[in-house]
């Protein structure tokens, strides 16, 4: 019986921030040598930091940057997009390297990129989209054979190549050839496991996926047409990938990670799977101080919380506002008291904090949201909203935090000048413009 652990709400940031790769020494290479380092090592650090997280989202919003070059970003800083492309998609080149690919792509928390060998792992979705039969389009069946025989015979193809992604100007007018590979890759006949600029390759996954990954093992099941291991089997491993990743986390935040609880999964799945967790020592029961609900804490954290290995200073950054810390809005309000929406899709004269809200991480705290913007050669904060105290007060270490961030991101992008237009409260002001100063 494992006895439940009581957490501190310190000791929870420090745990997820740990888990994340936001403080020193998880990652294989220090922000501030990134500029520095070969290509090479850069892109190493990118694939290490994509096996660490285990799915790193994809979103088309781009503002500085897309979603999934901000996250390596955020705690690796200025890899640069070359190690990026290079580590999501240097594999899968094609006919003369096939089985090479070290990721691909997949409905996950969302449409993301992930590592390869979690490819086996999603065998449970695969199924329940045969089940269905439908995601949001019928299905032209007549097509599925055309895409098949073209791929095979002409190996990796675009959907231009295959005959263009749309009937009409409307985005979501599909065509039959776009509807028919879509559905293939829902299902894992085909796979994404490289793109052009920002256009999907598709290819067999019998031939772009390695071998070890697509290989019957013994305890493998065939439901549904699919091989793969079972339902249960999937559940428990993402399930305990996602302890790994968020350090300590509710029901609600473990299922997120990879929405196994979603539709497509039974509730006394995710049960029956985190009941297995904590028999085998992978989860520890725990109480977190101010949280309702109760947790799960993944054990190599707290062993290392408990020798002392879980420390350091976060890292001073902008977050997208798809990295996995802000994912589920409900764990971030509950980690660092901080209620954060993205105003992306809410009419312009709704929004609140802005078009593309990045949070502010500085000290292990969010302090800060900043929508940005790119003017000529200036990064411009068309909003930056600071977290207050009790007497609605910045404190000083917020607003110099918020300054590090910006000019470090405006480096990145090349930029040399950063200004904030308005500020909340105004009374923080005076104080952000001083921190910028070149």
């Amino acid at each position: 019986m494992n006895a439940t652990v009581e957490l501190s709400a310190a000791d929870a940031r420090l745990l997820a921030l740990h888990a994340q790769g936001l403080l020193p020494g998880v990652l294989p290479l220090r922000p501030g040598a990134a500029a520095g380092a070969s290509q090479r090592r850069r892109a190493a650090a990118v694939d290490a930091t994509l096996r660490h997280l285990g799915a790193v989202q994809l979103d088309t919003i781009s503002v500085l940057a897309r979603s999934h070059e901000l996250v390596p970003y955020s705690r690796l800083g200025a890899v640069g997009r070359d190690a990026v492309e290079s580590a999501y998609w240097g594999g899968g080149r094609g006919n003369a390297h096939p089985g090479t690919a070290t990721s691909f792509e997949y409905w996950s928390h969302a449409a993301c990129i992930l590592p390869v060998e979690e490819w086996p792992w999603f065998a449970y979705r695969r199924r329940s989209y045969r089940r269905k039969g439908i995601r949001w389009h019928e299905v032209p069946t007549h097509a599925l054979q055309d895409v098949v025989s073209r791929l095979a015979a002409e190996g990796p193809l675009t959907t231009t190549d295959l005959g263009g992604a749309r009937q009409s100007a409307e985005w979501f007018d599909w065509s039959e050839t776009k509807i028919a590979v879509e559905w293939l890759l829902d299902v894992g006949e085909v796979v994404c496991v490289r793109r052009v600029g920002w256009r999907r390759v598709y290819d067999l996954a019998e031939r772009a996926i390695p071998a070890e990954h697509r290989e019957p093992a013994p305890d493998w099941v065939d439901d549904d047409g699919v091989h793969g291991p079972s339902d249960a089997a999937c559940v428990r491993e993402l399930l305990r990938r996602a302890g790994r990743v968020m350090g300590v986390g509710t029901r609600a935040d473990l299922v997120d990670v990879h929405r196994v609880g979603s539709r497509h999964v039974p509730p006394a799945l995710v049960d029956a799977g985190l009941a297995s967790l904590v028999d085998s020592g992978d989860l520890v029961p725990a109480q977190v101080e101010g949280w309702s609900q109760p947790a799960w804490a993944w054990r190599p954290s707290l062993d290392a919380l408990a020798a002392g290995g879980v420390r350091g200073r976060s890292r001073t950054t902008l977050l997208s506002p798809f990295d996995p810390v802000v994912w589920e809005r409900a764990r971030a309000s509950r980690l660092f008291g901080f209620d954060f929406q993205l105003e992306a899709y809410v009419p312009a004269d709704k929004r609140v904090h802005g078009y593309f809200t990045m949070p502010v991480l500085h000290g292990g705290r969010l302090v800060a949201r900043v929508d940005p913007k790119r003017e000529g050669e200036v990064l411009v904060g068309r909003k930056v909203t600071f977290e207050t105290g009790p007497r609605g007060g910045v404190p000083a270490s917020a607003v110099a935090g918020t300054a590090a961030a910006l000019r470090e991101a405006a480096s990145w992008v090349g930029l040399d000048q950063v200004r904030a237009d308005q500020v909340v409260p105004a009374s923080a002001a005076p104080a952000l413009a001083e921190a910028l100063r070149p």
